[in-house]
């Protein structure tokens, strides 16, 4: 009886220690990743905080105060009105959408060739078509720098959009979700008289749609934030996109030295990325997750 005794208090001891280093392990993440949350989210309140600040106080300020008193919005009508930053956010949102639905065209309809098509040589033709990833981006650059040149497509949105509505990457990740579909029901379907863009709509879309809406979301990223392509193709006011815009905004615009007025125009522009990714986040992380696995 004595022993059933010493053998539940050590028990019992054993589970008391355990549940004391769970909850310091649990203290000390959660300690940290507070801590790295703080450093990583610090520039944008600083970026906020900052473009709310008459021009005024914020160059009285010898030592940067972390909050004011009395905040303004003058900054934000500033950025409307020193530069056509409307018609920046106009064009981009217009590249961004066409290039993206392109791109979707274009990538599930190679895809869907490279994991269900059966045709001579297509280990191999893929197999060169992801050599593609090893070559320089400023080399692809160069080269649509003087393909669109000679077309005499820049200032047009044809020039900015046409190289950007392909990408071998997201064509492998869009494949390997497609195989991870039975072939079963790609041959019930044949049997059925299926066509096989009927069974790519009706099937494989659907099945495949968070890796497709992580595909989208990343895109539309990638398009809001370009800024090499669109600075290289175009110098007519007229076709810039927000990311070269804030170049003309800090040189032509309201000065280099009016600090407050330049971060109202970057909050404008990165308002509507920050709201789509805490809108799609979960759907972001569960289409990599879901791109990435096999079998």
């Amino acid at each position: 009886m004595e022993n059933k005794l010493d053998a539940k208090t050590d028990y019992g001891k054993i589970e008391k220690k355990a549940a004391v280093r769970k909850r310091v392990v649990s203290t000390v993440t959660y300690l940290f990743l507070s801590l790295w949350a703080i450093v990583v989210l610090f520039p944008f309140y600083w970026m906020v905080l900052t473009s709310v600040k008459s021009y005024g106080a914020y160059n009285a300020e010898y030592i940067p105060k972390f909050f004011t008193l009395s905040p303004t919005g003058q900054n934000y009508v500033d950025a409307f009105s020193a530069v056509p930053l409307g018609r920046y956010l106009l064009n981009t949102t217009i590249f961004t959408v066409v290039t993206t639905a392109l791109m979707l065209i274009v990538i599930t309809l190679a895809a869907f060739a490279f994991a269900r098509l059966e045709f001579r040589g297509r280990n191999i033709v893929f197999v060169l078509f992801l050599s593609l990833m090893m070559i320089p981006n400023e080399l692809v650059i160069i080269t649509n720098f003087v393909t669109v040149t000679e077309l005499n497509m820049r200032n047009t949105f044809s020039g900015l959009i046409l190289p950007s509505v392909t990408s071998v990457f997201y064509i492998y990740l869009l494949k390997e979700n497609f195989e991870q579909i039975p072939d079963s029901l790609y041959y019930a379907a044949k049997v059925d008289g299926t066509s096989d863009l009927k069974y790519l709509l009706k099937v494989m879309v659907p099945i495949s749609k968070p890796t497709l809406i992580t595909i989208t979301i990343l895109k539309v990223i990638e398009c809001w934030n370009s800024y090499v392509w669109p600075r290289l193709i175009t110098d007519d006011e007229n076709y810039y996109l927000v990311s070269n815009g804030i170049q003309e905004i800090r040189e032509n615009g309201f000065g280099r030295e009016n600090i407050p007025a330049m971060m109202a125009a970057v909050v404008v522009i990165s308002t509507p990325l920050i709201i789509l990714f805490l809108i799609f986040r979960k759907k972001i992380m569960a289409g990599v997750s879901r791109g990435g696995m096999k079998g």
